[in-house]
């Protein structure tokens, strides 16, 4: 649950007097948990419909500790399951109605060892999940139409397994893909990224590569350990490089 500030002035006060908050102080409440909250972020949920806050007779925005709350869930979905709005609404509409809710598990499935590295990495560990998924069931999680992953598939962004199926971090790819485009990044432009994370893969298989092959168990196990830690470390890596190149700090 979230809490509000036990204590504040100005706007904070006035928000405590009638037990409503402006946005301000919503945003220094989603903070702790969403650092990378803005205003525009929230005004932005607000234009889809996601939340409803009251206005005051001169037009400021004041947020209810339910719509702070709504919030919270609809900015949760966001980040741990990489929901689309109309998906989001969707779930908060039946959770208003009493209904259950069961959100879909997109995530790849990992042991404990690799949640604590994408932990370190993006601040969550994720939960372990189905580790395929298939065909319709990509296509409705990322809600595309066949052409459209079909044009992915042809730029190497998303690949089927021999069966068909595939690897459930497609979902999370086909995600970000869908995201990337609403900022005018097509597909097309993701074909630079994938040929270098080809290569950076190339390169942690090399060194990984003699420990796959050595005759002692020991060895062998180790090379997946090994593989995830330089795995991380080219992510790491690649973050600290495009941050610099544009000059920017993310949260």
């Amino acid at each position: 649950m979230l809490q509000t500030p036990s204590g504040g002035a100005g706007s904070g006060a006035a928000a405590a007097d009638s037990g409503l908050m402006s946005i301000g102080v919503v945003l220094n409440v989603l903070r702790d948990e969403f650092p990378e909250v803005t205003v525009s972020k929230i005004r932005f949920l607000e234009s889809e419909g996601l939340i409803e806050p009251q206005r005051t007779p001169s037009g400021y925005r004041k947020f209810s500790a339910t719509d702070v709350e709504r919030l919270g869930h609809v900015l949760r979905m966001q980040r741990d399951h990489y929901l689309p709005l109309k998906v989001i609404r969707e779930h908060l509409d039946a959770l208003e109605r009493g209904e259950p809710v069961r959100l879909p598990s997109v995530g790849r499935q990992r042991d404990s060892g690799d949640a604590e590295l994408l932990g370190d990495l993006f601040g969550e560990p994720e939960v372990p999940t189905a580790a395929r998924v298939g065909r319709a069931e990509l296509l409705a999680a990322a809600e595309i139409g066949e052409r459209e992953l079909q044009e992915w598939e042809s730029y190497g962004l998303i690949a089927p397994l021999p069966d068909g199926a595939y690897d459930a971090e497609a979902v999370t790819v086909a995600a970000l893909v869908v995201e990337l485009g609403r900022s005018g990044i097509e597909p097309r432009h993701l074909r630079a990224m994938k040929a270098a994370a080809d290569r950076d893969a190339g390169l942690v298989d090399q060194v990984v590569a003699p420990l796959r092959r050595h005759r002692n168990p020991q060895t062998r196990a180790h090379a997946e350990a090994r593989t995830k830690e330089l795995a991380g470390l080219t992510v790491k890596l690649h973050a600290a490089l495009v941050q610099n190149a544009l000059g920017v700090r993310l949260p």
